[in-house]
């Protein structure tokens, strides 16, 4: 396609883009991002820095960095885009809200918990007035103020919340949709930040569960998944032992190379 149109041409640039796509779900960030950084010079250049092609482009980027824990820039990304969606849309607009939460979340994996706090309360009360208190983005807004008060100490506030966003969000898209599993998966690792390591093995084997019907074994999400889990049961200690060393061979035998298949769950966390 770039032999025919050009690299510049609207259709290669959408074939990149969704080449890029097809990394970043197979976990192969540097493809993506080597990709996307070509997608965003191109939309720079033919459309300009504020076109809402290249915000998108722009986000893209920045979601991949975020995804290999490059956070600084990511954030500096993440700043353009917003900027740029004030400028065009107008600060309560939906994308507006998405990259204000993006940008939360950044602050909060840089231990910046007030500054996200801050964010997250305002697209948590923007997206009630706009969407409704049961809208999947309101709990979306929800669950990631809970993790941030998490992060602060505040277990009990966090904890009430993301019950409570578990609870609706399963009623209103079902126990197995992706954004119910990023619940769980958030709600086990406050039940497992607190020693609450039984409450946290219950919602970790129901997430494997469903990880394993809808993924392939060598998928970051079962990767994760069942890290997560080995992890508990090494904590429960004796009544545990034959669970964890069956999933630790497991482990062993799908990522031999030890690295923890995490880069994509960091997102996880946030949905």
């Amino acid at each position: 396609m770039k032999r025919v149109l050009g690299n510049g041409h609207p259709s290669t640039l959408d074939a990149m883009n969704n080449l890029s796509n097809t990394y970043t779900r197979q976990g192969r960030h540097k493809l993506a991002e080597t990709l996307q950084v070509q997608v965003l010079e191109e939309r720079k250049r033919v459309l300009g820095d504020e076109h809402p092609r290249t915000l998108t482009a722009t986000n893209n980027l920045a979601i991949t960095y975020w995804d290999q824990g490059l956070y600084e820039q990511a954030k500096s990304l993440q700043m353009q885009v917003l900027e740029g969606r004030k400028r065009l849309l107008g600060d309560e607009h939906p994308h507006t809200l998405n990259a204000l939460c993006n940008l939360a979340n950044t602050y909060r994996y840089l231990g910046l918990y007030k500054k996200g706090e801050a964010i997250q309360v305002r697209v948590l009360e923007a997206r009630k007035r706009a969407l409704g208190d049961e809208h999947p983005h309101t709990l979306s807004a929800m669950s990631n103020l809970a993790n941030t008060y998490s992060n602060q100490g505040l277990h009990k506030q966090a904890e009430a919340i993301q019950v409570h966003v578990l609870e609706t969000i399963k009623r209103v898209l079902g126990d197995e949709h992706p954004n119910t599993l990023t619940v769980m998966r958030g709600l086990a690792i406050m039940y497992s930040s607190q020693g609450q390591w039984h409450k946290a093995e219950s919602l970790e084997v129901k997430v494997l569960e469903v990880v394993r019907r809808l993924f392939d074994a060598h998928h970051p999400q079962t990767l994760g998944a069942l890290e997560n889990l080995a992890n508990t049961y090494r904590h429960l200690g004796w009544s545990r032992r034959r669970k964890y060393k069956a999933l630790k061979a497991e482990i062993d035998a799908l990522n031999p190379s030890k690295e923890p298949g995490r880069s994509q769950l960091r997102r996880l966390l946030s949905f």
